[in-house]
């Protein structure tokens, strides 16, 4: 199959209108070429384009940047000798200055497919940008490694925030390339907007279901995206953050475990399976020990559990990464009822609510984790009306 990128660079029909315009490039680590050529320098090997400037988002260009809110300066690429903008330092919009610097924005980023992963959030700010001041942009598209399938609640009115672009649920089934489509449509923006789209792209296809497992490399999109079982646990184990329980980071095997000094590993999956077996299908739970080396609980020895989506019994289609993880806080609340859950700090920029309930997009999910007398069947009608509307929204935006 071929990505974006690549059918850009084979093809010099594909990127004839670009010839004599000004090219800006917003990308990260992830952005590489068949071969691994990061695609800054891929474009700016082609003699009939001019690459005048880059942008970085959040981590930036290089993913040098660990944790949220650990920003990224502006630079010269001492290569090229153009302007790399940050979209995650003093700004997370792009100035009138950075517009001015090119006529066309290509941004070929690798998504997660949840709604939290910010870089679908940077690519509504810079279609707004565009729109605005009259630039076009170009989606290189790339696979949305999570796939089709759809889940969570719909981040509700008054909600938005960087880890927020829009009313859609937690993972999208949604490629960059679709979502921009969804963005221009979604809020009337009236911008030059095209997809060079992937060649052969089947999310159904095992084993990768939404990753072309063996064809093409994995590369961290951000520092704590290390393989593809990560992107499948993502759209629920990211909740971990707002939360007083380690996410695995300073492990090896971050967002695909958590836990904590005081937990009782065992007793936890017990009290799940009692709970609601159903949404426990698709994977392996395994109550493990592990130590992180830096962030929360460091150098504390951490009882948790880590969730398996690599071996013969994952099912792509009954793995539901985000009733998981709420299972996992609810059973933890009757368990622990007065259990310090919920971290209360700045998350995301977002100084006066609860983390997890940005994350969430509503307090919701904390409160049906919270009401003693909720049970799941009480979330997963919530969660089942959000997601069949979505289901239904999305549809016309598909390209695959």
């Amino acid at each position: 199959m071929k990505f974006g990128i690549d059918r850009l660079l084979e093809d010099r029909r594909l990127r004839a209108p670009l010839a004599g315009q000004r090219i800006a490039l917003l990308a990260h680590p992830a952005s590489v070429t068949a071969d691994l050529t990061h695609s800054l320098d891929a474009l700016a090997c082609l003699p009939d384009l001019k690459v005048s400037a880059a942008f970085g988002p959040q981590h930036g260009l290089r993913g040098d940047k660990q944790d949220n809110m650990i920003e990224s300066p502006d630079f010269v690429d001492p290569v090229h000798g153009i302007p790399v903008f940050s979209l995650y330092g003093e700004v997370r919009r792009p100035t009138e200055a950075m517009m001015d610097t090119f006529d066309v924005l290509l941004v070929d980023l690798q998504d997660l497919g949840c709604r939290i992963y910010t870089f679908i959030t940077t690519l509504r700010y810079v279609l707004e940008a565009a729109a605005r001041h009259r630039k076009a942009v170009w989606i290189l598209d790339r696979p949305n490694p999570a796939g089709r399938p759809v889940e969570g609640l719909a981040l509700r009115p008054g909600w938005e925030s960087f880890v927020g672009a829009g009313p859609m649920p937690m993972r999208h089934g949604l490629t960059m390339g679709e979502m921009a489509r969804w963005f221009v449509a979604t809020f009337k923006l009236d911008v030059d907007c095209q997809v060079i789209a992937m060649e052969g792209w089947n999310p159904e296809a095992a084993p990768g279901y939404g990753w072309p497992l063996g064809e093409r490399t994995w590369i961290n999109p951000s520092p704590n995206a290390p393989n593809l079982w990560m992107t499948r646990c993502y759209a629920g184990t990211v909740m971990l953050e707002g939360t007083t329980l380690s996410e695995g980071r300073g492990t090896t095997r971050p967002l695909e475990l958590f836990g904590a000094p005081d937990l009782d590993a065992r007793r936890l999956i017990e009290t799940m399976y009692s709970l609601a077996p159903a949404w426990l299908e698709g994977c392996r739970l395994r109550a493990c020990w592990f130590e992180p080396t830096f962030h929360k609980h460091a150098g504390k020895l951490c009882a948790g559990l880590q969730i398996h989506v690599e071996d013969p019994s994952y099912s792509h289609e009954r793995f539901r990464s985000w009733r998981l993880q709420a299972l996992a806080f609810k059973a933890l609340r009757r368990l622990q009822p007065d259990y310090p859950l919920w971290r209360n700090f700045p998350y995301e920029y977002e100084l006066d609510r609860l983390a997890i309930d940005v994350i969430n997009g509503s307090p919701l999910l904390r409160e049906w984790v919270d009401d003693a007398g909720a049970e799941p069947e009480d979330l997963e009608k919530l969660a089942r009306l959000d997601e069949n509307a979505w289901l239904a929204d999305r549809l016309e935006f598909l390209l695959y």
